[in-house]
């Protein structure tokens, strides 16, 4: 099978979840005989100089990269209040990556286009006219459900911003979902999140998957005092603003006066000026760290204290694949069906937080068996390979819609 997979941002290094979905579905289903092409935005807000790819990075039999400009602009951002039009969706519209797209498909026929996530749905009119593939668009959020909480949770002015621009990427999200031929969602919930917005086109769910042979679980967290660390890109709103909750509300009234001896340990790309002043104590701004595998063994507990998001944290799915302990809150583990107290904690008020702190502390013993849970669950549900040998036959049985012998 022939799949072109087109991303809004170039898919490595692998340090947040978009990069890890992509890059673990082109691998599995090149390991399961695809030839899968890559088009990609090399934007400027997450640039990545290609010639330094990794050897192990050699699913793709051909990568294409357009250089784009997205970042936000004030001036931009204000006027789109005058506009009908979505500025989350208009920053992906860009002339030069279409005309690549254009010349890739003139060049080349593929069974599928797998368009990775809404925002490169403005680009289905030009693929249905240079293209007969099927179209796929893998939803990796219901988009305009992550910014309504966002806005519920902001300042009054970027509340009221988001409330008005909002409106405009849910528009477009209906009007988009019915555009393609397959829905590709990341979770049972999301799918019928798209049907509530009036999806009619076929649609399935797909999670998230890894190669948990990828993760080397490290136990030695176990044996030290107690630490939680926190790791996401910092420049997606829902993360910081979580992680700023969980400083004000949980850490400097609860965990920091009841346990003395606790660290707290933050990483991400693009960490934030109010988050680098930050002086508080036994708490760690790393930044930006060489792997994120290498910090989550570091800790014991992994804190996803999220208030907004949708589709699933690929970095819960990474913190179990190592033996973990996940402490999230229950949108952040929306699409991750793990149970309190068995593969991960739950925790969505400040006094469940200390009480789930408090009982990793009295269980002290026994948190090396809930990561191992942790991992039985992620390999057991979370599979890269069966997950694309899932969605290869769902490709393969949409296959009357395609030319007669395109399918390999």
């Amino acid at each position: 099978m022939k799949v072109l997979q087109l991303c809004k941002k170039f898919p490595y290094p692998l340090k947040d979840g978009e990069s890890i979905a992509v890059t673990y579905m082109a691998k599995a289903l090149h390991e399961l005989g695809s030839n899968v092409t890559l088009l990609a935005m090399n934007t400027s807000k997450h640039w990545f100089d290609t010639g330094r790819l990794p050897a192990e990075f050699g699913h793709y039999s051909a990568v294409h990269t357009v250089h784009v400009d997205n970042q936000i602009r004030p001036l931009a951002a204000l006027s789109s209040l005058f506009s009908e039009r979505s500025y989350h969706i208009e920053r992906f519209e860009n002339q030069a990556f279409a005309d690549k797209l254009v010349d890739i498909l003139q060049h080349d026929w593929f069974d599928v286009v797998q368009l990775e996530t809404l925002y490169l749905a403005p680009y289905i009119p030009l693929i249905r006219r240079h293209s007969s593939a099927l179209v796929a668009l893998r939803a990796h959020n219901v988009e305009h459900e992550i910014w309504e909480r966002v806005a519920a949770t902001g300042n009054p002015l970027k509340k009221w911003y988001l409330q008005t621009i909002t409106p405009r990427l849910k528009k477009f999200e209906q009007e988009s979902l019915n555009r393609c031929d397959l829905l590709v969602g990341i979770t049972e919930r999301d799918v019928a999140q798209f049907r509530n917005l009036g999806l009619k086109k076929p649609a399935v769910a797909m999670p998230i998957g890894l190669d948990c042979r990828d993760y080397l679980a490290d136990d030695s967290s176990f044996q030290r005092p107690l630490s939680l660390g926190f790791i996401g890109s910092l420049d997606w709103m829902p993360n910081a603003e979580g992680l700023a909750w969980f400083l004000d509300t949980v850490w400097r009234p609860l965990l920091a006066p009841a346990f003395p001896e606790l660290t707290f340990h933050i990483a991400g790309r693009n960490t934030p000026a109010w988050l680098r002043r930050l002086r508080l104590p036994r708490v760690q701004v790393h930044g930006e760290v060489p792997s994120a595998a290498d910090f989550i063994n570091q800790h014991t507990v992994m804190v996803v204290p999220l208030l907004a998001g949708g589709g699933m944290r690929a970095k819960i799915l990474e913190g179990m694949a190592l033996g973990k302990i996940v402490l999230s809150t229950s949108i952040g583990l929306e699409g991750i069906a793990a149970r309190h107290l068995r593969e991960a904690l739950v925790a969505d008020t400040p006094e469940e937080f200390y009480s789930a702190v408090n009982w990793c502390y009295a269980q002290a013993d026994d948190l090396v068996q809930m990561g191992r849970r942790a991992q039985v669950f992620c390999v057991g549900n979370f599979d890269n390979l069966e997950i694309a040998r899932r969605l290869v036959q769902v490709y393969r049985d949409m296959q009357p819609r395609q030319p007669a012998g395109r399918f390999l």
